[in-house]
């Protein structure tokens, strides 16, 4: 049996048992080893200054290393400047034209448009194999950590450890609770999970508490919530410690039966340990563990809490027999803070609250790399983490360094300096990663850091269904008990669907997608594109450029996989497919950044680091040019002695090879 078709368990409980007998597993003599680290949305500069000029001045010790031992500049990617389709890029060496991947969510004609048909970060959406899939064919031992679009896995051996939003595993997302007596409705669409999945933020009631045993004395009557998610229940018992003669709420005590406790938290941004839980998927049960953090605590009584879950377990690791070892090595796993859209994203106590998150993600990730390679000693891992992309896109830290940001001429100077302490901050512990890496992969291998794509200031949302239900072009109706907006499709021509672009057919959109076609069509289209290039928000035109589905090409994107248009925006501009009363049409940003349908040309805030370190590679050289995502892969597989595919559109980059 040839190595790549033993089973991918027995594989790596092989690599693990030669490891503990002291023998290398294999790892080619003559070609070289791989670590590429891509964390998602790290932009390449950082308040003014770039992450190469941050390095030689000392902040990044270990991307300074990788500097002086070898090659590096900038990489630009593709439209639309979304993780998925950028992912893909980079993964494939293809541009979205050939791979495939034109969106986050996509919709395939012959399917309805209300849900999408295929999701851009499932390892099936891919018309080419990834660079896993390359590597492993080459007989190299390959591990895969949080990659999008590397899941369900499609290596036969080697590692694979929780893609992005891929459809497979269970994925126990973090839960926010909004505790109070007048408990809002559920918030709509802009609470759930890629605005399809589960609620993030929920609202509960307090109620008096009853049937506690053992709980703190509390000076004012006692309330309890019930934190419900994923089949299990954390009840919080909310009390008064000071003896005031007043209603002076003070902290909470978390329990699973209101017995014995999870913690017993009094000051916002605390967090507990890590409890056992057992959490249900499906009819099934699965153990995992939580932690909870209490954001914040009114006088009153109203309550913030984070329900924070262990997403690594026998659904979101392959071989799954590798997910005892890793817990035990390394404890729960935090993948990255928040989710998207951005849930932590109001009180200074959530800054605090994901500021604490973010640094327990990446803390976690550079202690992965260690134990990845002590045990399977893979000849290729890549790792990517969505902490950057995350932050650099809520409100707190971006509009605060960036200049194009609407509201940096607001933020005072000591402002502007926090912010930046904490953006540079996070990228230390990205170089910790890269350090750890360093010091494990051995001298055979290439040490490479790149990302998916920068992040851009966010500063006006526009709302083109409030457009398009002004012009009487689509019916939507509003459910009283959530809030969340519902698109009439039978009386609706024309709608804008997530994230670049807009359908329409003049005889409604209900029912199997097609894409239209004659006179009325043609029409009606003309008639949007006027309108959308014609839109203004005072003196600004938000839509730089509108192109038909029969010319996207010219964005390199794949003719069936794209909307009847594909928009451009001008920066500064993000679109939204919320719908509300009004029918406003722009509304100002809460988040602090994005990147979808921005062209990178044009916007250096799109632009991110790249950097090569190892064998055949120029020592202190940096590139003359901007390079493309799709040139890495072509330029890697060279370097590491694998063919290159002839189908790839990616160019070796060969100013950075050793004569």
């Amino acid at each position: 049996m040839r190595r790549a078709e033993i089973p991918g368990a027995v594989r790596l409980l092989a690599l693990l048992l030669l490891a503990a007998a002291g023998t290398s597993a294999y790892c080619g003599e003559k070609n070289a080893g791989l670590y590429w680290f891509v964390p998602d949305g790290m932009r390449a500069d950082l308040g003014g200054k770039d992450v190469f000029e941050l390095a030689a001045e000392g902040e990044y010790p270990n991307i300074r290393r990788m500097m002086e031992n070898g090659s590096y500049g900038y990489s630009m990617p593709v439209y639309p400047s979304h993780t998925p389709v950028n992912f893909a890029t980079l993964m494939t060496g293809c541009y979205p034209e050939l791979h495939g991947v034109a969106d986050g969510q996509m919709r395939l004609e012959g399917y309805g448009l209300a849900k999408p048909s295929i999701s851009g970060f499932s390892s099936s959406a891919k018309k080419v194999p990834p660079a896993w899939k390359l590597f492993e064919d080459a007989g190299r031992t390959v591990a895969v950590v949080s990659v999008p679009g590397s899941t369900p896995p499609e290596m036969s051996s080697g590692l694979t450890i929780r893609g992005r939003w891929g459809s497979w595993g269970s994925d126990f997302w973090a839960i926010n609770f909004e505790a109070s007596a007048d408990a809002r409705p559920p918030a709509g669409d802009s609470a759930r999970l890629f605005f399809m999945g589960p609620q993030l933020t929920r609202q509960v009631r307090t109620a008096p508490a009853r049937g506690w045993k053992a709980s703190p004395v509390s000076y004012s009557p006692p309330l309890e919530a019930e934190l419900a998610a994923y089949g299990t229940t954390v009840y919080a018992y909310i009390y008064d410690s000071t003896d005031d003669q007043a209603e002076n709420y003070s902290g909470a005590l978390f329990s699973f039966d209101k017995e014995s406790a999870i913690a017993d938290l009094g000051r916002p941004d605390s967090w507990s340990g890590w409890t056992p839980v057992s959490l249900a998927w499906g009819t099934q049960p699965l153990e995992s563990s939580l932690k909870v953090s209490l954001i914040r605590l009114a006088p009153s009584g109203a309550m913030k809490a984070r329900l924070l879950f262990d997403p690594m377990n026998r659904t979101t690791v392959e071989p799954a027999d590798a997910v005892p070892a890793m817990e035990k090595a390394l404890g729960p796993m935090v993948d990255f803070p928040d989710n998207w859209p951005a849930q932590l994203n109001n009180s200074p106590e959530e800054k605090n609250t994901f500021f604490s998150e973010a640094k327990m993600a990446l803390d976690w990730h550079r202690a992965l790399v260690p134990f990845i390679y002590s045990t399977l000693k893979p000849d290729v891992f890549i790792q990517d983490t969505y902490t950057p992309n995350q932050m650099l896109e809520s409100r707190w830290w971006l509009p605060y360094v960036d200049r194009n940001s609407s509201r940096y001429a607001a933020a005072s100077p000591g402002e502007r300096a926090a912010a930046l302490a904490d953006l540079e901050e996070m990228y230390r512990r990205l170089d910790a990663v890269l350090g750890e890496a360093m010091k494990s992969a051995g001298g055979n291998s290439l040490i490479v850091l790149s990302s998916d794509h920068g992040i851009a200031p966010l500063n006006r949302y526009v709302m083109l269904n409030d457009l398009f239900a002004k012009e009487g072009l689509l019916s939507f109706s509003t459910n009283p008990a959530t809030g969340a907006p519902a698109i009439d499709w039978a009386g609706t021509k024309v709608a804008h669907l997530k994230m670049i672009g807009v359908y329409l057919r003049p005889d409604g959109l209900a029912g199997q997608w097609r894409r239209g076609g004659g006179p009325e069509y043609n029409a009606l289209r003309g008639k949007v594109k006027k309108m959308l290039l014609g839109l203004r928000d005072g003196a600004a035109a938000p839509i730089e450029r509108v192109v038909n589905w029969e010319d996207a090409g010219g964005l390199r994107m794949p003719k069936d996989r794209v909307p009847d248009l594909l928009l451009v925006m001008k920066p500064g501009y993000g679109l939204t497919e919320e719908m509300s009363a009004g029918l406003p049409v722009f509304r100002d940003a809460r988040e602090g950044g994005y990147k979808q349908a921005l062209l990178a040309e044009k916007n250096s805030a799109l632009w991110t680091p790249f950097i090569v370190m190892g064998p055949g590679v120029k020592k202190g050289y940096r590139l003359k040019r901007n390079i493309s995502n799709a040139d890495q892969l072509p330029t890697l597989l060279k370097l590491t002695g694998v063919p290159v595919p002839g189908y790839m559109q990616g160019k070796v980059i060969n100013e950075i090879f050793e004569p």
